[in-house]
């Protein structure tokens, strides 16, 4: 209840933007009606490993990625097809749109928050990020987002265990052995406690799942037996 009135009145006082069009939504909303059509959802048949949409006629249980590629994490799931909300992820990454974060978790947590519960999953965890950047934009858009997230699912949110050491190039702009070196101890756990046996990391975009598998690499060297990752979107695969 006391998140439902603060939500309230911060929409009184800072109106919301609908996440596709940007344009002003009435009091209560989160997205027009109209542009919630125009967004596609990841449905029918996935992969089992990275939740990468397949083909109509494809009967595999994995895409060609992930076929050729051994992941560390357990399995990612995936909310919109990216390029249906490529523009409304740039707006919410770059632009300070961090109230979209709402429609985001709204959606997830109607998509999979039964699923995410089978798991077990004890807390959810954000990809970081290093600090200058973050400092640079202002946030950390897979923060903002896995904390409504958190908040939806009632599961514990943490993001004081593990850190970016080190600035990394832009992922989109490297192969996929480029994308393993850019993040090879790049990562690193900064508690000597960490009891947990499932968690679940969040990030934004998924498209090699090379940032998932080098943070997963480091929670089980930790001891965490099963890591799982959710985003936001997935991008085109090779």
């Amino acid at each position: 209840m006391q998140f439902e009135f603060i939500d309230k009145a911060l929409s009184f006082l800072y109106p919301r933007h609908c996440p596709i069009c940007d344009e002003l939504v009435k009091s209560g909303e989160l997205i027009h009606s109209e542009c919630q059509k125009k967004i596609r959802l990841i449905s029918g048949s996935k992969c089992m490993k990275c939740g990468k949409q397949l083909g109509t006629q494809d009967d595999s249980e994995y895409c060609g990625d992930c076929v050729r590629v051994k992941h560390r994490f357990e399995r990612n799931f995936g909310v919109f097809q990216y390029r249906s909300i490529s523009g409304s992820i740039y707006k919410f990454k770059y632009m300070g749109r961090q109230e979209y974060a709402d429609y985001y978790a709204h959606v997830t947590a109607q998509r999979l928050s039964k699923q995410i519960k089978k798991l077990g999953i004890e807390a959810i965890i954000p990809v970081p990020m290093y600090d200058k950047k973050k400092k640079q934009r202002g946030y950390n858009q897979a923060e903002v987002y896995a904390k409504k997230l958190a908040r939806e699912l009632r599961i514990e949110y943490r993001d004081d265990i593990i850190v970016r050491a080190r600035p990394t190039l832009p992922m989109k702009k490297l192969d996929a052995r480029g994308r393993r070196n850019n993040l090879k101890k790049a990562f690193n756990i900064v508690r000597n406690d960490v009891k947990f046996n499932c968690i679940l990391i969040i990030d934004d975009i998924y498209t090699t799942g090379s940032t998932i598998d080098e943070i997963a690499h480091e929670f089980q060297m930790a001891g965490v037996e099963n890591v799982y990752s959710l985003t936001l979107a997935i991008g085109q695969t090779t």
